[in-house]
C-alpha cells in the first residue's frame, strides 16, 4: 500500500470517527428519571376527562379492563362504544407526551373468572392470542396487561387449576410471540406486562422465574395487606413491616426476586385510596385495634377528612406509612400520602427498581397531590 493511499484511509477513518462523536456529543443528554416508568391506572368505568390527565408526568397508561369471555378478551359488557371513545381520548394525550404508552388492562378483580379456561389448551390459547392480538390493532394500542387475578388461586371464586402454573407461562410466551410477529410488520416493539399479587403465596404457586422472560415488566399491587373486616387494624399499602405485620411492599418486591426476577423489571404500586374501620378500640390512636370493618376513601376524599378537623394524622416511622385516628366517632383510616409515596420512592432508586404505578387516577386529589409525589420524587435529587 502507496502512503498516499495508506493516508487518505487514515483520514476518512479520522473524520468517520469526528463526525460520530460530534453527533454523540449533539444528544440530549437524559436523566436518570427518564428510566423510571411512572404508570397510571384508569377505571374505564368512571371515564375519561382529558383534562385531569397530566400525560407529561406519566410514561403509561393502563386502560381497566378488558374482560374475558368464552375464551377471547373483548370489551366490557356494554361498554364497547365507551371504551372505544375513552382509548381514543387517552391516545390523543400522545400529542402532549410522544412516549407516553397505552395499554389495555386484561382480568382485574371481577374479571378473571375466565382466564383459567381460556389457557387450557395449544388451541384455546390460540384463540386467547388471536383475541388479544386483535383487541390491541382494534384500537391502535401500545401493549398489553395482564391483571389475572390469581393463576393456581380461586380470586373471586374464579375456576383455577394446578395446571394455571404452567398454562400461566404458556399463554404469556403465545402472547409474546404474537406480538413480535405484529411488532416485525411495523417495525414497534409491542410491550407485555402483568400485575402481580404482593403476598408470596401467588408467588409459591407460580413460575415466575420463567414468566418473567415473556414480559416488559411486572407490576406488584403492593397494597391492599389488609382490607376492612372483624379483625385488627393495620397499614394496608405500607413499605416495610412493623412488629405487628407480616406484609409489606419491601417484603412483596423481595420475595420476587428470590421468585427469580429481575428487580429492574419490578415496579411498586402505590394505592390512591385508604381503607377505614370504624368502632375501633382507642388504644395506640386506633392502630392494629379491633374494629368493625367500614369503606374505602379515595384520596382526594381523606384530604377533606384531614381537613375537617375531626380527624388526626399519625405516621408509622417503622412501616412508614401515615394514619388517621377520629378520637370522637372511633374511626381509623389507613392511607397513602405524599411523605409515604418519598420513601417508596427513594426505596425504588435505592434498589433500581423499575418505577411505580397506582390504582387509580381519578381517585387522586384535584391538584393531583400522589401523582406529583411520584413525580417529583424521581425528578428531584
Amino acid at each position: 500500500m502507496n502512503k498516499i493511499l495508506f493516508t487518505s484511509m487514515l483520514l476518512l477513518v479520522w473524520i468517520c470517527f469526528s463526525c460520530q462523536t460530534q453527533k454523540e456529543s449533539q444528544k440530549p443528554e437524559t436523566s436518570d428519571s427518564a428510566s423510571y416508568k411512572i404508570i397510571g391506572y384508569i377505571a374505564g368505568w368512571k371515564g375519561v376527562d382529558l383534562e385531569k390527565i397530566h400525560a407529561d408526568k406519566l410514561t403509561h397508561i393502563n386502560y381497566a379492563f378488558a374482560n374475558v369471555v368464552d375464551g377471547v378478551v373483548i370489551e366490557g359488557e356494554g361498554r364497547a362504544e365507551q371504551d372505544k371513545e375513552n382509548l381514543s381520548k387517552l391516545k390523543s394525550l400522545k400529542s402532549i407526551n410522544p412516549d407516553l404508552k397505552i395499554l389495555i388492562s386484561i382480568g382485574g378483580w371481577t374479571w378473571s373468572g375466565g382466564f383459567s379456561d381460556a389457557v387450557l389448551t395449544d388451541e384455546s390459547r390460540k384463540k386467547f392470542t388471536d383475541s388479544a392480538i386483535d383487541y390491541l390493532i382494534r384500537h391502535e394500542l401500545d401493549g398489553l396487561d395482564f391483571d389475572w387475578e390469581y393463576p393456581g388461586l380461586p380470586g373471586d371464586n374464579n375456576t383455577y387449576r394446578t395446571e394455571d402454573k404452567e398454562n400461566f407461562v404458556f399463554m404469556l410466551k403465545s402472547v409474546r410471540e404474537a406480538l413480535d410477529s405484529l411488532g416485525a410488520l411495523n417495525n414497534t416493539h409491542y410491550l407485555s406486562t402483568i400485575a402481580s399479587a404482593g403476598f408470596k403465596e401467588y408467588l409459591d404457586v407460580n413460575d415466575m422465574a420463567e414468566a418473567q422472560k415473556y414480559l416488559d415488566f411486572i407490576n406488584i399491587m403492593t397494597y391492599d395487606f389488609i382490607v376492612q373486616g372483624n379483625k385488627p387494624t393495620g397499614h394496608h399499602t405500607n413499605l416495610f413491616a412493623g412488629d405487628q405485620e407480616k406484609r409489606s411492599a419491601e417484603n412483596a418486591v423481595m420475595d420476587h426476586v428470590d421468585a427469580g426476577i429481575p428487580i429492574e423489571k419490578l415496579v411498586m404500586g402505590m394505592a390512591f385510596y385508604g381503607r377505614s374501620w370504624q368502632e375501633v378500640n382507642p388504644e395506640n390512636n386506633g392502630l392494629y385495634q379491633m374494629g368493625k370493618g367500614w369503606k374505602g376513601f379515595p384520596y382526594s376524599a381523606i384530604e377533606e377528612l384531614i381537613a375537617s378537623d375531626d380527624y388526626v394524622r399519625f405516621w408509622d416511622d417503622v412501616a412508614k406509612a401515615p394514619y388517621l385516628w377520629n378520637a370522637t366517632d372511633k374511626i381509623f383510616v389507613t392511607y397513602e400520602d405524599p411523605e409515604s409515596i418519598f420513601n417508596k420512592v427513594q426505596f425504588i432508586k435505592k434498589h433500581n427498581m423499575g418505577g411505580a404505578m397506582f390504582w387509580e387516577y381519578n381517585e387522586d386529589s384535584d391538584e393531583r397531590t400522589l401523582l406529583n409525589a411520584i413525580y417529583n420524587g424521581f425528578n428531584n435529587p
